[in-house]
């Protein structure tokens, strides 16, 4: 008998409940947005994110940098490997085209001791009274006769001769094959060494002159300086001997007109003692204005050479720097249609795994009731 008369412990119902309430409470909590992010710190959090930007950035920046010299790498290793998968499947083409040919169970040595046909093709012990192989005696065979024997070792010579010489003619095709495969790959190794060399070869040229560049400016600075100096040098030289000379023809020693001067500055004089300038002093003037209009046209001619020199420096340079990017975006052009293949067999192929997953996987579509059985509870 069963006890359905009695009644469930309140304490039991008390626990379920708040159980229930408690979980609510929490649903509530969890499920509110506004709750679940009160007091976090808005701006720290957006500044760690905008580190995090630009250090992903940088670090996607170098990654594509070494991806772009991976996949060059990479490309130049996959063509390689495809030329000698290639050449080995040849190869083995050929050997199982031989093997199909030439190396059939029927002409093995000992195909009559396994011939799944041997009992078929053997002939009874005896055919008849008038078999011509019952001797007198109407015995088959006597014990350790050969009657064959001459024919049968000759047979037994010419089979091994042919297969000799058979395999001797399958070695040498073999040979020819590989010396072949080889030859193909030498040749395709120098010209990939070739147009390694002659890319160096524009590199190292491009460095030379860029070099000889930069020593046609450092000796013409090493000159300007040098010039400079020597003018400076000059110049005090002169300044030395002006003062040689002023003490020379100074008030002291002479009447120098330099008395005239006023005290106010070198550029004015006073008007009762001046008594004009001497010829020597015009001719002065004369003789530096000459030396200044000289150094000024030196140093224009040598700017004019030095730029001269620096146009035809990057003249060079930006030609060997177009036929560099030339040839550069001929291998690129290159890479892209080989990469544009493999894209195009990429799609094929996804689109058809996508079909077959659309037609025999995917075939059970899930229902609204699917997707009521989440975000129920809190745990």
């Amino acid at each position: 008998m069963y006890k359905v008369d009695l009644l469930p412990d309140p304490k039991q119902i008390a626990a379920i409940e708040r159980r229930r309430n408690q979980e609510q409470q929490r649903q509530s909590r969890i499920f509110n947005a506004k709750c679940r992010t009160i007091g976090v710190d808005v701006q720290k959090l957006d500044k760690q994110v905008q580190e995090l930007k630009l250090r992903e950035s940088t670090e996607k920046a170098s990654n594509e940098a070494y991806d772009a010299e991976r996949l060059l790498n990479d490309k130049i290793a996959q063509m390689l490997e495809q030329r000698q998968e290639q050449l080995a499947h040849s190869l083995e083409k050929d050997v199982q085209e031989f093997r199909d040919q030439h190396q059939q169970p029927h002409t093995r040595r000992e195909f009559d001791l396994y011939d799944p046909e041997a009992l078929k093709k053997d002939q009874p012990a005896r055919v008849g009274d008038e078999d011509p192989r019952c001797g007198p005696a109407s015995l088959q065979k006597l014990a350790g006769e050969d009657l064959n024997e001459k024919e049968r070792k000759k047979m037994q010579m010419d089979l091994t001769k042919k297969w000799l010489s058979e395999q001797i003619e399958e070695r040498q095709r073999i040979q020819h094959q590989a010396k072949y495969a080889d030859n193909l790959y030498d040749r395709k190794r120098v010209e990939l060494d070739e147009r390694a060399l002659h890319l160096s070869t524009m590199e190292e040229e491009c460095r030379k002159a860029i070099s000889l560049a930069t020593k046609n400016y450092n000796e013409a600075l090493g000159l300007e300086a040098s010039e400079g100096k020597r003018l400076r040098k000059q110049q005090e030289q002169d300044d030395n001997f002006a003062e040689i000379y002023n003490h020379l023809t100074g008030d002291i020693l002479t009447e120098d007109p330099a008395a005239a001067s006023s005290s106010y500055g070198p550029h004015r004089v006073i008007p009762d003692r001046w008594k004009g300038m001497s010829p020597e002093q015009l001719q002065a003037i004369r003789e530096t204005q000459e030396q200044q209009r000289q150094e000024k046209h030196r140093l224009k001619e040598q700017e004019k050479q030095l730029e001269a020199e620096w146009d035809q420096q990057r003249f060079l340079a930006a030609r060997a720097a177009m036929t560099l990017e030339q040839q550069e975006q001929e291998m690129n052009k290159e890479l892209r249609k080989r990469l544009d293949l493999y894209n195009q067999q990429l799609s094929k192929e996804q689109k058809a795994h996508l079909e077959y997953l659309e037609k025999e996987v995917y075939t059970n579509n899930p229902t609204a009731h699917f997707f009521t059985q989440f975000n129920t509870t809190s745990r």
